[in-house]
């Protein structure tokens, strides 16, 4: 059985019993090609001896039979990168929109296989009395509930008659600033 030696890559021990050169004892246990390989096989092989598949390597020229051109062609840094290439299929969908209008990218993935396409408004976590509730504090839809709890304190030390030398004319607006936290402090967007 032919195994293969540690010693020399491609060494393969107990292939053939004699090199292919004539005249030449040793055995053959490197396989080097007769022909080249072509469409219908991988072309013959013959089997020699280490010093006898020396001299095929030495004398082996790949470029042999090419023209100048053909050999700068294939020493190109770029060879074999000239062809062109088929652009992917968008499966019938329409293309992707630009990744410039979004700032997240995983609305612009929402915006090529979401319900809608382009940049999508994002949903407000606020609902309609909430959103009028920050209205009244001076507060917009990005506010967390430090910013909520803080601006309610700011306005009831404005409004209320104590801090006002007992001046009830805000009363309204002290009211509507207390409902406004009264809604807010219990909303399901700071849960």
């Amino acid at each position: 059985m032919a195994s293969r030696s540690p010693k020399f890559h491609g060494r393969v021990e107990g292939a053939a019993t004699h090199c292919a050169v004539p005249g030449c004892t040793e055995p053959g246990e490197f396989r080097a090609p007769l022909t080249a390989p072509t469409f219908d096989g991988p072309g013959a092989w013959q089997w020699l001896c280490l010093e006898h598949v020396r001299q095929h390597n030495a004398r082996y020229n790949y470029f042999a039979g090419m023209s100048t051109e053909e050999i700068e062609a294939a020493q190109s840094p770029i060879a074999g990168w000239e062809r062109g290439v088929r652009a992917f299929a968008t499966g019938g969908a329409d293309p992707a929109p630009p990744w410039t209008d979004f700032s997240d990218p995983l609305e612009a993935i929402r915006g090529r296989f979401g319900r809608g396409r382009g940049p999508t408004q994002a949903q407000s976590r606020f609902s309609g009395a909430e959103k009028a509730a920050l209205g009244v504090l001076g507060l917009g839809d990005d506010a967390d509930l430090p910013a909520v709890r803080k601006a309610y304190s700011v306005l009831v030390r404005r409004y209320h008659p104590d801090r006002n030398g007992g001046d009830r004319t805000h009363e309204a607006k002290l009211r509507n600033v207390i409902d406004a936290w009264q809604t807010l402090k219990t909303a399901s967007a700071f849960a």
